[in-house]
């Protein structure tokens, strides 16, 4: 039996954790001939863990650990400066070029050393006892968390362009994030909102689901449907309330599909009677970074898709 995927996996630490984003700055140079100010170094910001990280120039050499951050910084225009990722960090595709430097958890202190960057950042999952490491070794980390809302992207976003020396670009993608979001509100907010359900795990391992008080249940909302789980908190759910909530549609990763639909107890829901259950690119919904507006578009796609043919 499928129990979690390894791509959700970092989702699920987002609602106990609830740290907020912060920065701060010193003033600006003169302003450039668009009249965005450029960054101003030595930089101070304050990260997500409240510690202050005094950045002395234009970092050159970044690793990223974390597939969000690994996304955010590309879509900046600063991928070229990326001399390690994770693992997981496998959009876009020139993101597979950089070296592979672990997993979030258990990143290898001893290949990032020898990449010699001028800045770490991470998300959560980022042990204390590694960036202490770093410290030691005079390697600065930066950690940047999204509050579990949807625009908490948009802070995360505004503070890597602070960072990067990139804060005209990050505007521009937080407007094309807010545009696309509208466009789909747009379509969908005069529709009747049918009951949906969306799979982040089920079967022995427990059942998982984006809750009330996740980011996804509000893409899920923005995208016109009703999450049978809005009521609930965390990510844990069960097969009883999925049962009798009974919802009109499901939504969840193609590696999921095969064995829900066959599965006792799941195999009997009404959305796989009438044929509503729907696979969708999680990562999309996973990584709240610069793609999340497109994971609201495909949810508005699969929950109302009169309203896109």
């Amino acid at each position: 039996m499928k129990r979690i995927s390894k791509n959700l996996i970092i989702t699920f630490s987002l609602i106990f954790t609830l740290l907020l984003s912060a920065c701060g700055t010193k003033p600006a140079e003169a302003p450039k001939d668009n009249n965005k100010p450029a960054a101003s170094y030595p930089l101070t910001i304050k990260d997500s863990r409240g510690t202050e990280i005094k950045i002395e120039k234009e970092p050159e050499k970044i690793v990223s650990v974390a597939p969000n951050i690994t996304e955010m910084i590309f879509a900046l225009g600063k991928g070229d400066k990326l001399v390690g990722r994770t693992t997981y960090c496998d959009f876009p595709e020139e993101a597979k070029k950089v070296q592979d430097i672990g997993t979030l958890q258990k990143p290898d202190i001893e290949k990032i050393v020898e990449l010699k960057p001028d800045l770490v950042i991470a998300s959560t999952h980022f042990k204390e006892d590694v960036a202490k490491k770093f410290q030691e070794l005079g390697i600065k980390v930066v950690s940047l968390y999204s509050d579990d809302k949807f625009d908490g992207v948009y802070e995360s976003m505004n503070t890597l362009g602070k960072i990067l020396n990139a804060s005209e670009k990050s505007d521009e993608v937080v407007k094309g994030i807010k545009e696309k979001v509208q466009k789909v509100n747009e379509k969908v907010k005069d529709k009747k909102a049918p009951s949906v359900y969306y799979v982040v795990g089920f079967g022995n391992g427990g059942d998982f689901t984006s809750t009330g008080e996740t980011y996804i249940h509000q893409m899920i909302t923005m995208a016109g449907g009703d999450n049978i789980a809005k009521d609930t908190t965390g990510w844990k759910y069960s097969k009883e309330k999925l049962i009798e909530k009974n919802p009109e549609i499901i939504i969840l990763p193609e590696y999921f599909k095969a064995e829900f639909l066959t599965t006792e107890g799941y195999k009997d829901l009404n959305a796989v009677k009438n044929n509503k259950v729907f696979v969708i690119d999680n990562n999309l919904l996973d990584r709240q970074g610069p793609r999340l507006a497109e994971g609201v578009e495909a949810l508005a796609k699969i929950i109302h898709p009169e309203e896109f043919k």
